[in-house]
């Protein structure tokens, strides 16, 4: 059984914390026992070059943070290494009966590459 957060945001989102980078992501990831979380965000170009520079490829479609980035924290149990997945999200805003609505569906890509093309 895998843990899995993918409806994740960049610090480059409105209303979330500027500490939202990849090295804070795998930290906080580990504390919770995460296996695999999102990166969000994908069309913020800025959040790709951030991604190329922190990330490299692990499993096929699945990322893991240099080890150069990663935290060292006595708090956090074991030594699993959270898996970065790349993602995305479309939120669709309506209403209905006079209520707002809004439904955030995401999407998960192969990898960065195709991240970059899209």
């Amino acid at each position: 059984m895998y843990i899995a957060d993918l409806h994740i945001h960049s610090r480059y989102s409105r209303a979330t914390s500027k500490d939202c980078a990849p090295e804070h992501l795998d930290l906080w990831a580990r504390r919770k026992g995460i296996h695999i979380t999102g990166t969000g965000d994908f069309t913020h170009p800025a959040w790709r070059e951030e991604l190329n520079e922190k990330l490299e490829p692990a499993e096929d479609g699945f990322y893991v943070l240099k080890d150069e980035y990663r935290f060292r924290n006595d708090l956090v149990p074991g030594e699993m290494i959270p898996r970065f997945v790349v993602t995305g999200e479309i939120s669709s805003i309506y209403k209905k009966n006079g209520k707002t609505r809004k439904v955030h569906n995401l999407i998960i890509l192969p990898g960065l590459e195709e991240a970059e093309r899209i």
